[in-house]
């Protein structure tokens, strides 16, 4: 009979068989499938991830504080709840005292877009009836035809900007977003060094040291581009804020603060806030050129203290994502998964770059670079 002798006292056992030894082809096969597996259960339920991907983002971010509190002797849940709870407390305060001035201001501006646009219209016109004069067109051009519906289609877009807003605004305040996220922030960051423990039993055994080191660099460029980037962007957005209410400026507080929380895509925050806050300027305090003159200098200061206060000290260049691949990540990102996909775009990046280099790396020093033949 095959198989190994019986022991005294049971039933004979039969050798396990070798495990199977897939070929680098089909390991690659296997993997390309689970990441295009991945991807499309992303896809199928992007309309129910943003609780999950809030909370583990929010997880992500505090986990830093909980190790912290573990190294002074406090129980893991017990410090995972006091961050959960003091988190969401100053967020929920903050929102209070902010977002109903911000709501104001925005009704306002979109209420007083098509009164801006009809006072840029008669600033134009002349301008325009100078230029077609001088490439001799017909003096009798009729301009008004083309304003009166440009004008018209600004009132149309002002409508409906508030009406997206107001449902917008729903939107965030809805119970699933309010009641879930923090559920699901407190459980990850309470269960975050199981989760890592069981993440890493999932890896292939000969590759898992490999896959450790290149899961470490990732995290090391998420905490140090994720983080920074939060940080700079709270600055940036207090920064301007205040700045801009200082000076005076009609719905300074929105624009500043919506200036500092879209500068996590690179330059876009400042370009923004300058040319939103340039129209309202020239429009308000016209012909007054030196509070116009002032909320330029706001944003020069701003981007100065971006780049060489802010950025190299809270982010650095050496996480090595380059702004164009971080503002092409957050576009497609956005584009096929919407605000989902805005929140998983910088992680995403961090793993391409980190699996690419690393790649890079491998392929220098095989045959297939170094072979002169």
């Amino acid at each position: 009979m095959d198989g190994v002798p019986p022991p005294e006292n049971g039933p004979p056992t039969v050798a396990a068989p070798p495990p199977a030894i897939l070929s680098p082809g089909r390991q690659a096969l296997f993997w390309a499938a689970v990441l295009v597996g991945f991807t499309l259960f992303l896809w199928v339920l992007k309309g129910i991830l943003l609780p999950f991907v809030l909370g583990m983002a929010i997880a992500y971010f505090l986990d830093p504080i909980a190790d912290r509190l573990e190294a002074l002797r406090v129980p893991r849940s017990i410090a995972a709840g006091l961050i959960i709870v003091a988190f969401f407390l100053v967020v929920t305060l903050l929102l209070m005292l902010i977002v109903p001035t911000i709501i104001a201001q925005v009704s306002t501006l979109v209420s007083a877009l098509p009164q801006y646009f009809t006072s840029a219209v008669a600033t134009v016109r002349p301008l325009v009836t100078r230029l077609l004069a001088r490439l001799s067109a017909a003096p009798s051009t009729d301009l008004s035809q083309p304003f009166a519906a440009a004008q018209t289609l600004a009132g149309f877009l002002g409508t409906l900007v508030n009406r997206t807003l107001e449902r917008g605004f729903a939107l965030m305040n809805s119970l699933a977003l309010l009641a879930v996220t923090p559920l699901v922030a407190f459980y990850l960051l309470r269960d975050w060094e199981k989760v890592v423990e069981s993440v890493d039993g999932w890896l292939p055994r000969a590759h898992a040291e490999t896959i450790r080191v290149q899961l470490r660099e990732i995290d090391w460029v998420l905490a140090g581009f994720a983080r920074g980037t939060a940080t700079v962007c709270l600055v940036l957005g207090t920064y301007y804020a205040i700045a801009l209410s200082v000076v005076g400026l009609d719905f300074g507080l929105t624009i500043g603060i919506t200036a500092g929380l879209v500068s996590f895509i690179p330059y876009i925050g400042t370009l923004f806030g300058l040319v939103a806050s340039v129209g309202v300027a020239l429009y308000q305090f016209w012909p007054d050129w030196v509070r116009v003159v002032i909320v330029l200098l706001v944003f020069f200061g701003g981007q100065v203290l971006n780049d060489y206060v802010l950025i190299p000290r809270l982010v650095g260049e050496r996480v090595g994502l380059h702004p164009l691949w971080v503002m092409f990540g957050l576009f497609a990102g956005g584009a096929l998964f919407g605000f989902v996909g805005l929140l998983i775009a910088v992680p995403v990046c961090a793993v391409i770059g980190v699996v690419t280099r690393f790649a890079l790396a491998r392929y220098k020093q095989s045959p297939l670079y170094m072979d002169d033949d």
